[in-house]
């Protein structure tokens, strides 16, 4: 892992704000340096340019955010439970500004014909958005087909934001391009990195 760290680091502007990823949705703010500290969070946001935020998934959703204006940026790392518990919708006030005016693009995650889940995981969306339950289709013995891709759309409107592109990916068919920690465990894991250009 070191020394993918160091290799994916020789490509960037600055060494990346890693995190200490736990399916919640608290929300760094980089602008802060944090010095050697690894904090506890699933997304952060930045407004200082070469300053790189990132988060690690695979098969949990990444999602990118921006101010139309690229003045701040951030990055979400959006599993069900993140994603049910308002990760998105954090990560969206984080970027701040006018919600209308933030572009979000999904990167690549678990497709909804294979991510199989239970019950409760439909539950727990449905409880804040009983719209949510469209994007979840009955696999037989009480289980579903979960769209993230789709709840993920469902999160980001809620919170104002209408400009979202990306998706269509499945990192569980898609071996060639994707690790996939459903198919393989333990394996790899992908960052998605995001940064201001200009820093040095």
């Amino acid at each position: 892992m070191a020394a993918n760290r160091d290799r994916v680091r020789a490509l960037l502007p600055s060494e990346p704000a890693w995190l200490a990823q736990v399916h919640g949705t608290a929300v760094a703010d980089l602008d802060s340096p944090a010095g050697d500290r690894q904090p506890e969070a699933d997304a952060a946001a930045c407004s200082v340019p070469g300053r790189v935020a990132v988060v690690l998934t695979a098969d949990c959703l990444p999602v990118f955010l921006c101010r139309g204006d690229g003045s701040r940026v951030a990055v979400a790392h959006a599993g069900w439970r993140g994603l049910a518990a308002g990760v998105l919708e954090n990560a969206v006030a984080a970027v701040g500004g006018p919600p209308g005016r933030v572009l979000a693009w999904l990167g690549p995650a678990i497709g909804p014909a294979a991510f199989e889940v239970g019950p409760e995981v439909r539950e727990a969306f449905a409880r804040a958005h009983p719209e949510a339950g469209s994007a979840f289709a009955p696999r037989g013995g009480g289980r579903y087909l979960a769209d993230l891709y789709a709840l993920a759309r469902l999160r980001l409107a809620s919170a104002g934001v209408a400009a979202v592109s990306g998706g269509g990916f499945c990192t569980w068919t898609e071996r060639e391009r994707f690790f996939s920690y459903r198919r393989a465990k333990p394996g790899g894991r992908m960052g998605a990195f995001i940064w201001i250009a200009g820093g040095h």
